[in-house]
């Protein structure tokens, strides 16, 4: 079980990303498997925000092709979506006293984390070395694992 942050969507996504071509057969053997793999709304949100932002991307893409982009990546039978529940402001709570530090951009990373820690999920692949800074977490670098 694992969540797949925006940023491996994206690259799988961007053809003149170096890292294109690991992370599109990461995800489409992920798109394939049996077992689960998850997303939050967020993270969709955040794709989105990447592939269609003229800062990023050269050639943005619109918002059509990005959310279509997302549509086959939902259709996936082991994808499933998790969200906040009943215990999401309880396990807030518990990482605003573990991690006092947690400061601006990282409210984000916070918010997926809390999602995450509801759903049973600990592990996390993910370019985003922000995620580092939650000890409770697996990160994985799918352009560094073995």
């Amino acid at each position: 079980m694992f969540v797949v942050d925006a940023n491996v969507l994206a690259i799988a996504a961007d053809r003149t990303d170096p890292g294109h071509e690991a992370c599109r057969l990461q995800l489409d053997a992920w798109r394939a498997q049996a077992g689960p793999w998850y997303l939050t709304w967020p993270i969709v949100f955040e794709f989105l925000t990447l592939t269609t932002h003229p800062s990023i991307y050269r050639q943005p893409w619109t918002v059509e092709a990005a959310w279509a982009y997302v549509e086959a990546i939902l259709a996936a039978p082991s994808l499933s979506m998790i969200a906040a529940g009943e215990r999401h402001q309880e396990i807030l709570d518990r990482l605003l006293v573990d991690l006092p530090d947690l400061r601006g951009n990282q409210m984000h990373e916070a918010q997926i984390v809390a999602t995450m820690l509801e759903h049973g999920v600990r592990r996390i692949v993910t370019r985003d070395t922000a995620f580092h800074r939650f000890p409770m977490l697996e990160v994985v670098d799918p352009l560094r694992a073995a």
